[in-house]
């Protein structure tokens, strides 16, 4: 081989960069800016760290929110919020603060959470079907001992639940994390490892992976959909005809037939596990602003649209997320760009987060929905995600 060094050869990121530069003869003066110091970042984020890459960051709103089903001292009251959104898509910003606007004229949206656990899933070997029924058993049986051995790994950990199914000689089992206020995946697997352990001890059944595809993690899954992952998360408006026309320049029957036409019956045609019209993009935005594992997109994907023509007129119009996997400490989170951007959002944990990221959702949902139903979607895209600078007049 020509050249033998390896970038863990450097002992900074300002010398991997010009060990890169030099061998590729480039320049990298824009990667070399960045705000964190290594320390923060390396061995906890990053390996081989040689910047960073910037991604322009907007904000939405302010959006009102009902706080409902998190705290019992919040219920029944609202705030507003703040979207942090850290994109390259010209016109989600704009599309995201329309939808915020029309559902603050018409009173707020209502969001509600459940923390369904993250989630791991390791598969054990048996010696025959007989063997691993009897595995599958002993668990049922014996969840208090595996709970007290997974929670010994961290005072910051409940086991819920665990779930099994057997095939062949195959036994999946998927236990079910309260990780409070971090996402938890790395503590999840802590706790699995041992509780693997003390399985394969009092079974004799071999742990052939601690992430068995049954977690289900970072893949598009109906277990996820149906069961659920992480948080849960529904958020509602009911929108009168007037404000669905004011703001929204549409009328309620129109967006219910583009929901029907292209989130539902698009979805059954297609095979797609998000019968929704773009629940990624706003997830991918605040996700990435805020520091969460942006690979989890894919589960807060899935999810329904659900719209309504009411008795009066007016448009109830909803979204259901079953697999939000999201955290407000741990991971990238502590970072200092992604603290602000945390800090612009003013949410008290992650249950609060997901509460804001479902009424975002929601917004987001709303506006395109419309634009599609008026036909302004290729007009929108045209003027703000083509033009170098432009003043966006949000009230039109």
């Amino acid at each position: 081989m020509k050249n033998k060094i390896s970038l863990r050869d450097f002992k900074n990121a300002q010398a991997r960069r010009k060990f890169l530069e030099e061998q590729l003869n480039i320049k990298l003066d824009n990667i070399s800016n960045f705000t964190f110091t290594e320390d923060q970042a390396v061995g906890r984020n990053i390996e081989n760290l040689v910047g960073a890459t910037q991604i322009p960051l907007g904000v939405a709103g302010p959006l009102r929110i009902h706080l409902e089903g998190v705290k019992a001292h919040l219920r029944g009251v609202f705030r507003d919020y703040y979207i942090p959104l850290a994109t390259t898509e010209g016109a989600l910003v704009a599309s995201v603060s329309r939808g915020c606007k029309a559902i603050n004229k018409a009173g707020g949206a209502t969001v509600f959470v459940e923390n369904v656990g993250i989630t791991r899933g390791p598969v054990f070997k048996a010696k025959n079907l007989g063997e691993a029924l009897r595995a599958e058993i002993w668990i049922e049986k014996n969840f208090k001992e595996l709970a007290k051995i997974a929670e010994s790994t961290s005072s910051h950990l409940k086991l819920l639940k665990a779930e099994s199914r057997v095939v062949g000689r195959n036994l999946f089992v998927r236990f079910y994390f309260d990780t409070k206020d971090a996402m938890g995946m790395n503590m999840a697997t802590f706790a699995t490892e041992q509780a693997a352990k003390l399985i394969e001890q009092k079974t004799k059944v071999i742990c052939v992976s601690l992430a068995g595809n049954f977690d289900i993690d970072k893949k598009p899954a109906w277990l996820n959909f149906i069961n659920g992952r992480g948080k849960k998360v529904w958020a509602e408006i009911v929108l009168p005809e007037k404000i669905v026309a004011d703001v929204l320049k549409t009328t309620p029957g129109k967006i219910v037939e583009v929901v029907e036409r292209k989130c539902h019956l698009g979805g059954v045609m297609s095979g797609s596990l998000g019968f929704n019209a773009h629940f990624a993009n706003i997830i991918a935005a605040v996700f990435t602003s805020t520091g969460q594992d942006l690979a989890h997109v894919v589960e807060g994907s899935l999810g329904v649209t659900s719209t309504e023509i009411l008795e009066n007129g007016d448009l109830s119009f909803s979204v259901y997320l079953p697999s939000l996997i999201a955290g407000t400490v741990g991971g990238g989170t502590h970072l200092p760009a992604q603290q602000e951007a945390l800090g612009i959002m003013q949410v008290s944990d992650v249950l609060e987060y997901s509460q804001v990221l479902g009424g975002a959702v929601l917004a987001g949902e709303l506006s395109l929905l419309a634009s599609l139903a008026e036909g302004s979607l290729a007009k929108a895209h045209k003027k703000l995600g083509r033009k170098k600078a432009i003043s966006l007049q949000l009230s039109d």
